[in-house]
């Protein structure tokens, strides 16, 4: 069976269902996007929501996609930077309860953690102290962590770093490995547009985006924005909330519908898909081409 290894953001997520928008504007956070703030800016957040009721796990976009594959029985590893706090030990914890093989190096910095506040809409809108997670830089990996592994996932939140992102898909072609990159977030894809598609053309096997990352990427709608994004990868996947997701690998395309369900809180949905498509590339379940 393929083995897949993640690499992202190893962080610690605090939830909170909100009764309204009024924090979303109270802290200048756009609503449904991903926010990166500073340590005073995350304890302010905190605050403005004690009296709301919380819920911690360890989190972050890959995470998360590695987490539903183990749940899957995928034999999984992530690579990230943990804090040496408590934050981290249960970082640490929740992964090897889920056999999932934790690279994880440790960092005097405290523990990354993404405050997700989730509108009555189920829309959710994250505050991410990086902490520790941003430390993760290209000189700690090392082939070694890709031997063994069919499939390496990355989530666009380390865009920023442009030299580990270059240097991990290397790594991973350089060992064989199918690629996959979920651009996360529609600011941060407009940030760093042009090095992600610079990315994409040049180590990238499979492509997600949800449709306003699909419009940031591309500046197009869905139907249109996948054709583009199919020809700078071997499969560009865009997902379209309740009316499903498309699929396109070269002339073939294909429209996925969804089962109708009562959507209570949105956050790592994007994450999940994942893990059922890249189950399914594990379990031979659709035919790609290997590079």
């Amino acid at each position: 069976m393929t083995k897949i290894l993640g690499m992202g953001n190893a962080l610690v997520d605090i939830l909170a269902q909100l009764d309204d928008d009024q924090i979303l504007e109270k802290f200048s956070l756009p609503k449904g996007s991903m926010q990166l703030v500073d340590a005073e800016r995350s304890k302010k957040i905190l605050k403005g929501i004690s009296h709301l009721d919380k819920k911690i796990s360890s989190g972050g976009s890959a995470a998360n996609t590695i987490h539903g594959l183990a749940k899957l029985g995928i034999e999984t590893g992530f690579i990230g930077t943990v804090g040496e706090d408590r934050w981290g030990d249960l970082f640490r914890n929740d992964m090897e309860s889920h056999h999932i093989d934790p690279y994880l190096f440790i960092s005097r910095s405290e523990s990354g953690r993404a405050v997700a506040l989730i509108s009555p809409d189920s829309e959710r809108t994250f505050a991410t102290y990086l902490g520790a997670a941003e430390e993760l830089n290209p000189d700690q990996i090392s082939a070694t962590h890709f031997k063994d592994y069919g499939i390496f996932h990355m989530e666009g939140y380390l865009v920023q770093n442009h030299d580990l992102v270059n240097t991990a898909f290397k790594l991973a072609k350089k060992e064989n490995l199918l690629t996959s990159l979920d651009l996360a977030s529609y600011n941060i894809v407009d940030e760093n547009v042009t090095f992600l598609r610079e990315v994409t053309r040049n180590y990238v096997d499979i492509l997600f985006a949800n449709e306003e990352e699909a419009k940031s990427f591309t500046g197009k709608l869905p139907e249109e924005a996948i054709t583009e994004m199919s020809e700078m990868c071997e499969i560009a996947v865009v997902k379209i909330g309740r009316n499903g997701s498309l699929v396109k690998r070269k002339t073939e395309s294909v429209k996925i519908g969804i089962l109708e369900v009562e959507s209570v809180d949105t956050t790592g949905a994007g994450d999940l898909y994942a893990s059922g498509f890249l189950y399914g590339l594990a379990k031979n379940l659709l035919y790609v081409v290997w590079p």
